[in-house]
């Protein structure tokens, strides 16, 4: 059974200049997650806490989509100081 899972990432803030470089590449990998079905959507926080992003991506297990996600540029390039996965049921909208 395929469930929806939420990722949070959270960004070396030191390390703004390697994001920046590397944010082509990240989002060319995502682009190849929602071309494939697994990723429903992602982006950055907006707000002035800790910079990182959000993702909604569908998996068997929290196992799966963390292993699926491990190729991630910034993952790789340990740009992400905490990666953390919830097994989410929307209820409302258009992905319910």
């Amino acid at each position: 059974m395929t469930t929806i899972f939420a990722v949070e990432y959270r960004y070396d803030i030191s390390r703004t200049s390697d994001i920046e470089t590397l944010r082509p590449k990240h989002r060319e990998f995502l682009k190849g997650l929602h071309e494939a079905g697994m990723l429903i959507a992602s982006g950055p926080w907006m707000d002035a806490a800790a910079p990182g992003a959000l993702l909604l991506v569908r998996g068997d297990s929290h196992e799966a989509v963390m292993a699926a996600l491990d190729p991630d540029p910034f993952h790789r390039a340990h740009l992400i100081t905490k990666r953390s996965a919830r097994a989410w049921q929307p209820s409302i909208g258009s992905i319910a």
